[in-house]
């Protein structure tokens, strides 16, 4: 949706949201309606803010009134769900009040509802704002995968994805995410897409600790959506630059620290992985040369090797990766929700919201996402680094 009319719809939101709650706070607290009404105007005059020159020649704002407008944006999120929350539940109370032929305080009724509203909603921001700028625990995950030979029992595969550098997600944030995931000493890094909102001139400098990565077999990357509207072909220059695998419907071939001593070609299928990436699901609208492919993703592998593992960003690009003969994919993209309600909302595009899931043979593993998108915030979603450890079944 284009800016103006998105900013116009929010304004709207925002009077709703005013009309709805002031004249029940006034009548119980005057100072605090103006207060609210105050924060609403900010809410509703900001939130724009963090999109003026995205995507277009004009620059952007300061990193300053991008911080304000995504920080209402979360507040302002939280305020319109629990107004249409508080609305429900005054017209329940109304039905119950008709039907019961009972009294019911609506004055006191309204005014402490509104008062509720609002301070759960800047309560839920705040905790939210924390949850989100803390750095990611490390979540292990152990995914059983059947026949898995003795020589890959433990292999093991760090996992970020989200992290959306961006105006506020910036070089020190990742420098903490680098530092605790050199700490795993995991055989394979993965980025599942989603790594920046902008361009590479502008957050060159951000990205630039992801090169500190250390594992074994080093760190592959796949894109996400949001590298196609920040210019995923710069994007993906600048990361090979870095030193990072960027696997565009290709794989690569890891071996386990025993497979020197294979020699036949049963032996080091034994010992060997195959990791692929593909494309995002949605990359073929940005550039037909990028469509994602799992078939393509295995082209070449050796037919002996048979623990497969795919990085794709989105969760629906399972089906195709099951076919495909895959046993575990690895994606991001949801968020877990990021937050409450939009946890709920999930499942109307993706197959999985968070997780170890099962598809049909395959294991589908979704991360809640390493940082975050938009508003600096999380609340019952929170962000992980992820240390996938393969097991056998």
């Amino acid at each position: 949706m284009p800016l103006r009319p998105l900013s116009i719809l929010t304004a709207l939101l925002h009077v709703y949201i005013g009309l709805r709650l002031l004249p029940a706070l006034a009548a119980l607290t005057p100072v605090g309606a103006l207060l609210l009404l105050a924060a609403l105007v900010v809410s509703a005059a900001t939130i724009p803010l963090p999109f003026v020159g995205l995507r277009t020649a004009r620059p952007p704002l300061p990193d300053a009134w991008r911080w304000l407008g995504l920080i209402s944006m979360g507040w302002f999120s939280s305020m319109f769900v629990l107004t249409l929350a508080r609305d429900a539940g005054l017209a329940l109370t109304w039905g119950g009040q008709w039907a019961a032929g009972g009294q019911v305080d609506w004055p006191g009724t309204q005014g402490w509802s509104a008062v509720a509203v609002v301070l759960l909603a800047t309560l839920v921001t705040t905790i939210g704002f924390f949850n989100a700028r803390r750095t990611a625990r490390v979540r292990t995950v152990e995914v059983p995968i059947d026949g898995l030979p003795p020589a890959l029992i433990g292999f093991t595969i760090a996992q970020l994805s989200d992290i959306h550098v961006g105006p506020t997600i910036r070089r020190g944030y990742i420098q903490r995410i680098v530092d605790a995931v050199n700490r795993l000493e995991a055989d394979a890094i993965a980025i599942t897409g989603d790594l920046v909102d902008g361009s590479v001139a502008e957050l060159r400098d951000h990205i630039a600790p992801l090169a500190d990565l250390r594992a074994r077999h080093g760190t592959f990357v796949v894109t996400g959506n949001h590298e196609y509207y920040a210019g995923a072909h710069a994007w993906i220059d600048e990361l090979r630059r870095l030193g990072l695998r960027v696997l565009l419907n290709e794989h690569v071939l890891l071996a386990a620290r025993r497979a020197k001593g294979a020699q036949t070609d049963e032996e080091v299928g034994a010992m060997t992985l195959v990791l692929a990436g593909v494309t995002d699901y949605t990359a073929v609208h940005f550039d037909a040369a990028h469509a994602s492919d799992p078939q393509a993703a295995l082209a070449g592998a050796p037919d002996a090797i048979t623990t497969r593992v795919l990085l794709a960003h989105q969760p629906r690009s399972a089906p195709a990766a099951a076919e495909a003969g895959f046993q575990l994919q690895i994606s991001g993209h949801t968020h877990g929700g990021q937050f409450f309600p939009w946890n709920l909302f999930v499942p109307l595009q993706q197959p999985f919201t968070a997780g170890l899931n099962r598809l049909e043979g395959m294991w589908v593993y979704t991360s809640r996402g390493t940082g975050y998108w938009g508003p600096p915030k999380r609340f019952g979603a929170p962000s992980e680094i992820t240390l996938l450890r393969l097991v056998a079944r």
